[in-house]
């Protein structure tokens, strides 16, 4: 996507053919910084300090990690101690291991002086994929906010998101904004609201820099106040993204989405989820049971950073000095509450057989 104009992907090779580029989005949305990965251990780093997050650019960066990792040390025991440094970087998105299953898959049978070359065509694959796919998201996405465009001829079309499923959350174009991207290029005349997501703020931080870089008419709003826009038929539909799917449907998403599904499914407001099809996890067949759920630092909820008017960034404390605080991560929405599943293969049934009628392949490789 563009940032003023200019073509930028969220991860890259550098020009040197070995290290990789990455938006350091922990500086966003007051600083504009690439860092530089040069090793196995720089991008579990970046995984784990949130340099890069989105559970399809987490992916794209173990395997350009583990790519690293090849250039170092290409023997069995470096390749066994790259999965296993990476692959507990981050717990709840499944693309994470699904990126590093692939890896694996590719170089454990090739002899180690191969293995370098080898992982880093595999890992330029992995992120062209991601490409390809939420560009398939956003021509089926595409359908459903032009079927609502035609019954308001005119009018503008409001989409509600939660956290950041942006194209700063996977290699370009992103999940949940691949079809607004696309409806704004195609002319569609369309607003998106932009749930602040506390404590880390991805959307007040991440979604809104990306959108207003890319032109996309858009306004934030706390966390809290979804529910009153859908109560007013001020929301058309909600598109969110997703860090893992169960196998029943079940979705995974940044903490508060369950709240605001719910909120959707009380004022009849369509609740789609859009996601690449390495989220699907068919080894999980209940998500409110079975998905782990991160706890984070408490810091990101007592600590709040931006930038004073004399221009400095600075980190404050909003929360008592004593006050105990949790950091729940993530929640699930149970599939009831899910209109559909966005896919690089169609919109989607939020069920076992849908899923698995549309990937096969991925039951397959659950299976083994």
């Amino acid at each position: 996507m563009k940032v003023d104009g200019k073509h930028f992907r969220s991860i890259w090779r550098e020009h040197d053919g070995w290290s990789i580029g990455a938006i350091d989005q922990r500086r966003l949305p007051h600083e504009f910084v690439v860092a530089k990965l040069t090793s196995c251990e720089d991008a579990a780093v970046a995984i784990r300090d949130m340099l890069v997050r989105g559970a399809p650019l987490i992916g794209a960066t173990a395997a350009y990690g583990m790519a690293l990792a090849m250039r170092e040390d290409a023997s069995d025991a470096g390749l066994k101690h790259a999965y296993d440094t990476l692959v507990v970087a981050r717990p709840t998105a499944i693309n994470l291991k699904w990126a590093l299953d692939e890896m694996r898959a590719t170089l454990t049978p090739i002899d180690p002086v191969e293995r370098a070359e080898a992982a880093y065509a595999r890992a330029d694959g992995i992120v062209e994929q991601d490409v390809e796919i939420n560009r398939g998201i956003a021509g089926n996405g595409l359908k459903l906010i032009e079927a609502i465009a035609a019954k308001k001829p005119g009018e503008t079309v409001n989409v509600l998101t939660h956290c950041n499923a942006g194209w700063l959350a996977t290699v370009d174009w992103g999940t949940a904004t691949a079809p607004i991207y696309l409806a704004h290029e195609r002319g569609i005349k369309i607003h998106v609201w932009v749930d602040e997501t506390r404590p880390r703020n991805q959307g007040a931080s991440l979604t809104a820099w990306e959108l207003g870089h890319h032109g996309v008419p858009h306004t934030v709003i706390p966390d809290n106040t979804g529910g009153h826009l859908m109560q007013h038929g001020m929301v058309d539909l909600a598109i969110v993204g997703t860090d893992r799917v169960a196998a029943n449907g079940d979705v995974c998403n940044k903490i508060g989405t369950y709240l605001k599904a719910l909120a959707a499914h009380d004022n009849n407001v369509p609740f789609y989820v859009a996601l690449p099809s390495p989220t699907i996890d068919f080894a999980v067949h209940d998500g409110i049971r079975d998905i782990p759920i991160e706890q984070r630092s408490g810091v990101e909820v007592t600590d709040m950073t931006g930038r004073t008017a004399d221009g400095r960034l600075e980190t404050v404390r909003i929360v008592p000095e004593g006050s105990p605080v949790a950091n729940y991560a993530f929640d699930v929405t149970p599939a009831r509450l899910v209109t559909g599943l966005i896919t690089e293969r169609g919109v989607l049934k939020p069920d076992r057989a849908a899923l698995a009628a549309a990937f096969p392949e991925r039951i397959a490789a659950a299976a083994g």
